[in-house]
């Protein structure tokens, strides 16, 4: 693909605001659109079964909004069918009015030659069956989720479920506890949106125009990224998607922003809070690398002995910048830093609000730092959160 020539040459500091704004960090947010709006605004909300604080499609909000209630959180996502689940940039709950631009997915879905799991004879159709008859239903309802205790070995109707689900015949209507609840598409669908009738081209075109809207700028590999595309399906479509071609200072690849991001110099308040590892701000790590000059990698599935930062390290992020991590538990009422990683003095006032903030979201009436990658500030990050909670 020839790259037209750059309507616009960005500074790498003018970038990174773009991307904070178009990620809901900078300025004031909007809080009568809520998490539906945060939703909207991102396109794509990456689930996760870790849960720490909080479960990551939690997190995702809680980093723009502040305090809102958890339930608030959950109601807002799944009640009324305004969002599905389906994968994206990995599992992701979605806008419901973005059903269609997945066709694309789910007609690949259909014609792909070979899985994981095998499906038994008879099996598809008879949970297909018993949804009709009986769903919403959970794959424990359906008949087992596995065959042993191995996290991997699907039973039969679970294999049928999931099947149906990257078919688009069943969608996932709520998360009740972590379980997935399955119904028909018919049913939880809005009518005017269950059809697959755009081609592979306009699927294309909008979730490319999607991401770079929601990036604000990014290169092909961002884009591609941010519902897991293919280079050569972002290629194909890029020049008609809306965006525009960019120079970014340092960037080493051409680069596509949203024009209307370009329009209004990003200004506003910056956002001071903790970001789940699995937030779209920072899940692709060589864009983090880039955009924040900062090395992000979940160290949850590394082993213990090699871990650097902690099980559930969550970036601080305060003034735009990402000025620390702090790996979390909960004790009761009381909200644990196992591990604190400090980007200097600078930081204390910073990662001590954002762990105050977390702490009174969470319900914890208590702050205990364990660790602290520099020793000697350990005492004003402890005084300091002390002072906040007060």
């Amino acid at each position: 693909m020839t790259t037209p020539r750059p309507t616009a040459e960005l500074t790498a500091d003018e970038a990174r605001r773009l991307a904070l704004r178009a990620q809901g960090f900078l300025g004031a947010p909007d809080r009568r659109s809520g998490v539906r709006g945060i939703l909207r605004h991102l396109g794509a909300i990456q689930l996760d079964t870790i849960s720490v604080l909080a479960r990551s499609h939690e997190l995702v909000p809680y980093a723009r909004l502040g305090a809102v209630g958890r339930k608030t959180v959950e109601n807002a996502y799944w009640k009324d069918t305004h969002a599905f689940e389906y994968w994206s940039h990995a599992a992701c709950i979605l806008p419901i009015e973005e059903w269609p631009h997945f066709a694309f997915r789910r007609r690949a879905y259909r014609n792909r030659p070979h899985w994981n799991h095998e499906l038994p004879d008879g099996v598809y159709d008879q949970v297909i069956k018993q949804l009709r008859s009986e769903g919403p239903l959970t794959a424990t309802e359906l008949g087992g989720a596995k065959k042993t205790s191995d996290w991997w070995d699907w039973s039969g109707s679970k294999v049928a479920v999931e099947r149906a689900l990257m078919y688009g015949e069943v969608v996932c209507v709520e998360r009740r506890g972590w379980k997935r609840l399955y119904d028909l598409a018919e049913r939880a669908v809005p009518a005017s949106l269950l059809h697959d009738e755009l081609d592979d081209t306009e699927c294309l075109r909008r979730l490319v125009r999607l991401a770079g809207q929601s990036l604000g700028v990014g290169t092909r590999a961002d884009i591609a990224d941010y519902h897991r595309l293919k280079g050569e399906q972002v290629d194909a479509v890029i020049a008609d998607s809306g965006l525009v071609p960019v120079t970014v200072e340092g960037w080493s690849k051409p680069a596509w922003a949203d024009p209307a991001a370009l329009e209004t110099p990003p200004r506003g308040r910056h956002r001071t809070t903790l970001l789940s590892p699995f937030d779209s701000l920072i899940w692709e790590r060589a864009r983090t690398e880039r955009i924040f000059g900062f090395t992000h990698r979940l160290e949850a599935y590394v082993p213990k002995q090699k871990r650097v930062y902690g099980y559930f390290a969550m970036p601080v992020l305060a003034g735009g910048r990402l000025v620390g991590r702090v790996d979390p538990a909960r004790e009761g009422s009381t909200l644990v830093a196992r591990q604190v990683t400090l980007d200097g003095p600078k930081a204390v006032p910073a990662v001590a609000q954002a762990l105050a903030e977390a702490a009174t979201w969470v319900d914890c009436t208590d702050v205990r730092v364990e660790r602290v990658d520099t020793p000697a500030l350990r005492e004003p990050l402890t005084k300091e959160i002390a002072r906040i909670l007060g």
